[in-house]
């Protein structure tokens, strides 16, 4: 006679075992699902800023020089006297550029010099510092990399800490009334700002007219 051995067999799950560890694969997939979003949205507005930069090739460049103001020949005088103290000149804009919507709407003007930019909306267009993409993506995606590239090569040498990247937000309240950039260095930066400066307004223009946030 011989006894069959009986495998061993693991205590059953309990329900409310299960139920935990669904809910646990529930909350990472949720957790999977929004950061793929986020990462789908990031690609969306790069390829928003690719379409605008071939959109932008097609129309002439828009360039107003800025002429020095013609200096006049030292008259002479029969006495020497001191020369009156002069005032500080303006800064000197090589371009001016209209930042404007798809549509034609004017947003901004953009005032490039050899080391600064400056934007200024347009009167009438109020845009507010809390609406999307201006934080997260033309502050946080595009000015401050450039600037934490800039710090790096600051301290291997190749640049003076005194042409690193900044910028200053002026604001009334909440809304935006000038944003200086200084030291973009080359024009490559230019253009990257540039093209980012227009979908960023326009998209902000776009959120501000639906009444959505």
């Amino acid at each position: 006679m011989w006894e069959r051995k009986l495998s061993e067999v693991p205590p059953e799950e309990s329900r409310e075992d299960e139920v935990k560890r669904l809910a646990d694969l529930k909350m990472k997939l949720e957790k999977k699902i929004r950061r793929l979003e986020a990462e789908l949205e990031n690609y969306r507005a790069i390829m928003e800023i690719v379409n605008s930069t071939l959109a932008e090739k097609s129309f002439k460049r828009i360039e107003t020089p800025i002429k020095p103001p013609t200096k006049l020949p030292p008259t002479r005088a029969p006495t020497p006297t001191p020369s009156p103290p002069q005032p500080t000149p303006p800064v000197e804009y090589k371009q001016i550029v209209p930042l404007k919507t798809s549509t034609g709407t004017m947003l901004a003007n953009m005032y490039i010099s050899e080391d600064a930019i400056r934007v200024v909306p347009v009167e009438g267009i109020m845009l507010n510092i809390n609406t999307p993409p201006f934080q997260a993506f033309l502050i946080n995606r595009v000015l401050d990399p450039m600037q934490a590239r800039d710090r790096e090569s600051a301290k291997t040498g190749e640049i003076t800490p005194d042409e690193i990247l900044s910028h200053k937000i002026t604001q009334e309240g909440d809304i935006i009334r000038e944003l200086v950039i200084r030291n973009y260095r080359d024009d490559r930066r230019l253009r990257e700002i540039k093209t980012s400066l227009r979908w960023t307004l326009e998209k902000m223009y776009e959120k501000t007219t639906r009444g959505t946030p």
